[in-house]
């Protein structure tokens, strides 16, 4: 079911989509939670009683906003994993009487990771110890500059328990979604992704389906991963039906045949009978690919690994005891980048590998190299789904040899040619049925029956190609010697001169190594 581009005059722009991001008790519920209550239209009873897992915030003068209720940056990049690109923008969420902490980092590790905006939100500065600028430098120093730092990061100082400046976020969103010119065709078959799916007694198996283009309408028919169904109804946040669903909005959808996964793509096709074949034919791919073993980046792999030219990447996660080995760690793998391997570490930490380092090393193709750390059960039952590489080390040399030795297997080799033998031409004989045949003289090497070769004359080589037959007198041989004579015909080549010579040679590959 493959996309096909829509044309520019029919892309309109669409809302942003939102995920807000990190510390787990620096307010990013709070935050939710205020801008869901603030947006309860007056004498509407109830709010958003749905938890749908997302949810469209109306901000006046007709622009809406979706915002992601996903729990924490591990679902956010399992989705990734699976292939969605779902978010807009990330709202980093800080807490101005705390510090930059280790989820923080993940988090916008993670969000870097997915190529997606960013806007900081430094929380709680109604609080006594509120220090924003203290944040501003934390951030500072994980290269994360905001705008008054001179960076290209929008930042709101706000408070998610009274609400102020919450207003001025909002405003942000929407500036950065018009820098980003978000668009989508709203007139067309809708696609989208499966935010959650569960099953609810009453209703069957639902799902929450962002619709990313097109529009989804009840009657619908469509394929979610591997199932299928047809939109039987479809609700909003708040529980009310809605009877079609545009760019960028979420919805409850019901009417599904299986539940799928988060991070599925969702899919309206032409009929239901389309749908069923498809999801027939996916059922059938899957446990396919369930039997054969999932094939995932490996140190031992990358070496080799044949890519088809261009820059090669070796993203890595490092994860350390202590904060000093990390970094050197993490230079120490960087600076083994070339022009033609890159090594990016996308994420850094002190303390146990954990099923968040694995979901983004499976997200990115990443190998975790962990220095006097281990991971943790969980995290190494999810490394052997997901075929994620762990290698652990001590001693900070063997991490930075072992890496080197792989990255060696991914630089282009150096091609270079070896002279086998150089031939003299000393007669030339025409021969019926066969061609030109040139008498002569092995002056050094061995010329070999499969040798490549080259006709030089006067200096310049006039020919390149195979030899068609090499013979001692009457007699087919495999090779010659030097100072032997031996009659030579060329595939394909009968300008033959005396005093021309060939030159044998072999094609010889080596391996480029770091200097």
């Amino acid at each position: 079911l493959e996309d096909t581009p829509d044309a520019a005059e029919t892309l309109l722009f669409r809302s942003p989509v939102v995920t807000i991001m990190g510390h787990v008790d620096h307010g990013k519920t709070s935050l939710l939670d205020y801008i869901r209550r603030a947006n309860v239209v007056a004498g509407e009873a109830g709010g958003i009683t749905q938890h749908i897992g997302a949810y469209k915030v109306d901000v006046g003068s007709g622009k809406t906003i979706s915002f992601l209720d996903t729990p924490g940056h591990e679902a956010f990049t399992a989705m990734r994993a699976r292939g969605a690109q779902i978010t807009d923008i990330v709202v980093l969420v800080v807490a101005a009487d705390d510090a930059v902490m280790p989820q923080t980092i993940e988090a916008i590790n993670h969000a870097q990771a997915a190529n997606v905006s960013m806007i900081v939100a430094i929380n709680k500065i109604d609080k006594p110890g509120a220090n924003p600028e203290r944040i501003k430098q934390q951030l500072s120093d994980r290269k994360i500059l905001v705008e008054d730092w001179g960076g290209k990061y929008q930042c709101v100082e706000l408070s998610a328990k009274t609400g102020k400046n919450v207003d001025v976020l909002l405003e942000k969103i929407l500036l950065e979604s018009e820098m980003l010119d978000l668009k989508a065709n709203p007139n067309r078959a809708a696609r989208g992704v499966i935010i959650e799916s569960e099953l609810d007694k009453g209703r069957g198996i639902t799902a929450t389906v962002l619709v990313q283009k097109g529009t989804l309408k009840i009657g619908d028919p469509f394929v979610a991963g591997i199932h299928h169904g047809r939109v039987r109804a479809m609700f909003d946040e708040r529980n009310r039906k809605v009877q079609e669903a545009t760019p960028s909005t979420p919805v409850l959808v019901i009417g599904m045949e299986g539940a799928p996964q988060a991070g599925d793509l969702f899919i309206a096709v032409e009929s239901e009978r389309a749908a069923r074949e498809i999801s027939i034919k996916r059922q059938q791919l899957k446990r396919e690919q369930d039997q054969k073993q999932v094939h995932h980046v490996t140190l031992d792999e990358i070496s080799r690994q044949i890519s088809i030219g261009g820059v090669k990447e070796l993203p890595m996660i490092v994860k350390g005891d202590v904060d000093g080995s990390v970094e050197a760690l993490a230079d120490s793998l960087m600076k083994l980048s070339r022009e033609e391997v890159l090594v990016k570490v996308i994420h850094r930490g002190v303390g146990a590998i954990s099923e968040g380092d694995v979901l983004l090393a499976a997200a990115s193709n990443a190998i975790i190299i962990g220095f006097h750390v281990r991971p943790n059960l969980n995290a190494r039952k999810l490394a052997e789904n997901q075929k994620v590489d762990i290698r652990l080390y001590s001693i900070i040399y063997d991490a930075i040899n072992e890496v080197k030795l792989a990255l060696e297997g991914l630089l282009a080799p150096v091609i270079s040619e070896e002279v086998t033998a150089t031939v003299e031409i000393r007669e030339v004989f025409k021969i019926s049925k066969i061609g030109t045949v040139a008498g002569c003289r092995v002056q050094e090497g061995k010329i070999q029956r499969n040798n490549k070769v080259r006709l030089v004359r006067d200096g310049i080589v006039i020919f390149e190609g195979d030899i068609l037959t090499l013979k001692r007198f009457k007699d087919d041989v495999r090779d010659v010697d030097a100072g032997f004579e031996c009659g030579i015909s060329l595939a394909n080549y009968n300008d033959l001169k005396v005093g021309d010579i060939i030159e044998a040679y072999k094609v010889v590959e080596t391996k480029k190594k770091f200097v």
